[in-house]
């Protein structure tokens, strides 16, 4: 299967204080997938299998829960090809580095 993309975004049921550590705690969760990711300032975006990604949102849901959220709003965006899309086609022209 093709890798492709899915952009993540959670938003805790927590105290404000709360928020940004919580959320800390989804980016690690994704970093430990091993998957190709990257950070933005409102949601993450992800890169490969579909089920591997789903089962990311899966397991961000009970990140936050285990963190102290009492209640989880996911915004989820898939980008899917059957030939596959990744993230460097997509935004390699706007980098500079």
């Amino acid at each position: 299967m093709s890798k492709i993309n899915l952009s993540l975004q959670v938003i805790p049921n927590v105290a404000d204080e709360l928020v940004y550590p919580v959320v800390d705690k989804v980016i690690a969760m994704i970093e430990e997938s091993g998957l190709t990711y990257e950070v933005g300032p409102m949601e993450t975006t992800i890169e490969g299998e579909l089920d591997e990604l789903l089962e990311i949102v899966k397991k961000a849901q009970y990140v936050c829960v285990q963190e102290g959220a009492t209640r989880v709003i996911s915004m989820v965006k898939i980008d899917f090809k059957p030939e596959g899309v990744t993230i460097d086609e997509k935004v390699r022209k706007y980098r500079t580095e």
